[in-house]
């Protein structure tokens, strides 16, 4: 499992021409899962997502959490963080889940991170448009 984070003023997702999924400050969070990824992975994420100390406190020094800023999560499927660039031009994509499984672990994600906070979603397969007005900018990136 792989996710990509990065903290932000407001971010929001749009397929269709109707926005689906909008947040304020917060997380704005690309995932992607792989063979063999399970519910003690997505535990682990978005545990550590949630507690990650990446927002300014009073002093200008990241050490505040989501948690304690209140914050939301925007969420949103990304297969492509499996990419296989090593051969060619194209990259390769076959170490990401296939659909069917990846749409049930994104789901059962999205479950535990609203166990924290509020949670809106991309929407999973679709052509979407991602606006992000980074904050910082802070880019992480998770791996288990």
């Amino acid at each position: 499992m792989r996710a990509l984070l990065q903290r932000v003023k407001e971010a929001s997702v749009v397929v269709e021409s109707e926005t689906i999924g909008k947040i304020d400050k917060g997380i704005l969070i690309f995932v992607g899962f792989t063979e063999g990824d399970s519910v003690k992975e997505i535990e682990y994420i978005a545990n550590k997502i949630v507690n990650l100390r990446i927002f300014d406190d009073e002093n200008g020094v990241m050490n505040k959490s989501l948690l304690d800023t209140n914050g939301s999560i925007l969420s949103v499927s990304q297969f492509t963080l499996y990419a296989n660039t090593d051969k060619g031009r194209r990259p390769s994509y076959t170490e990401a889940l296939n659909p069917e499984e990846a749409d049930r672990l994104y789901e059962l994600f999205n479950e535990e991170l609203r166990k924290y906070t509020k949670v809106e979603t991309g929407k999973f397969q679709a052509e979407m448009e991602v606006k992000i007005l980074n904050d910082g900018p802070v880019t992480i990136f998770i791996e288990k």
